[in-house]
């Protein structure tokens, strides 16, 4: 007995060694209401390594965490002078575009990963797969794409902080993501990927909402659902403006 003992000691040391370690993931809050004060928002992202043998590494682990807003199609035009005339020529469409992106890491993607598993994973803007349409040649996708993500960034809709994951002695760790005023509403993702030595050891999800609340959410849900009624109305609503400003001014 003591030798099958010994046996199978020696067989669920191998297995145990090769179970990766599991990330323990929360975030500061699930839902975020947008109101007419709305300036913005701070997410809280934070959790833990759990190590299968309950011992830590010597060797520090790597975070990455992105944020990422519900996809969209969007069309990419580009402006050019024609005959004295600013005119849309050119355009590329993006199937899969977030309409918000925001990564953090503990250190740079590059010195943590090749572009191979960035790309997989899509842990920076620049590597995100967009999905182009239109049949347009790659050097020219290439050129709309970079300026789809110059625009998004200087929006701030689109980021990321190569320094942006604390970890704490190899097993804490957290992220503050900002939202700006402007953040699309809808289910947002939230993925957490633990990374070493080149390769994601394990990966976890969670989720929020950010949606209108209040009065914003009774217009928006009125311009969604009786788009001809509250298109007549916002018609309506200015002429009746313009015309008490007329009066004003006559006065």
């Amino acid at each position: 007995m003591r030798w099958l003992l010994a046996l199978l000691t020696w067989l669920a040391v191998p297995a145990a060694a090769q179970t990766p370690p599991r990330l323990i993931a929360d975030l500061s809050q699930s839902r975020i209401d947008i109101i007419y004060s709305f300036a913005g928002a701070e997410l809280l992202v934070f959790g833990a390594i759990q190590y299968p043998d309950g011992r830590t590494p010597d060797e520090r682990p790597d975070i990455a965490i992105v944020v990422r807003g519900p996809p969209e199609a969007i069309t990419v035009r580009r402006k050019e002078r024609v005959l004295g005339l600013w005119l849309n020529t050119d355009s590329v469409r993006f199937e899969t575009a977030p309409t918000f992106f925001r990564a953090a890491s503990t250190r740079p993607i590059a010195d943590m990963v090749d572009e191979r598993t960035a790309a997989i994973f899509e842990l920076s803007p620049q590597y995100l797969q967009l999905s182009p349409t239109g049949g347009a040649d790659a050097a020219m996708v290439a050129g709309f794409e970079d300026g789809f993500l110059a625009t998004w960034q200087d929006e701030a809709l689109y980021g990321s902080d190569p320094t942006g994951v604390d970890l704490v002695e190899n097993v804490l760790y957290r992220a503050r993501i900002d939202l700006p005023s402007q953040v699309p509403v809808g289910t947002y993702t939230v993925e957490i990927h633990l990374i070493e030595d080149g390769d994601v050891l394990s990966s976890t999800t969670r989720t929020i909402d950010v949606d209108k609340s209040g009065f914003e959410r009774a217009v928006y849900s009125a311009a969604q659902e009786e788009s001809l009624s509250y298109g007549i109305l916002a018609v309506a609503l200015a002429l009746l403006l313009g015309w008490g400003a007329g009066l004003l001014v006559r006065r």
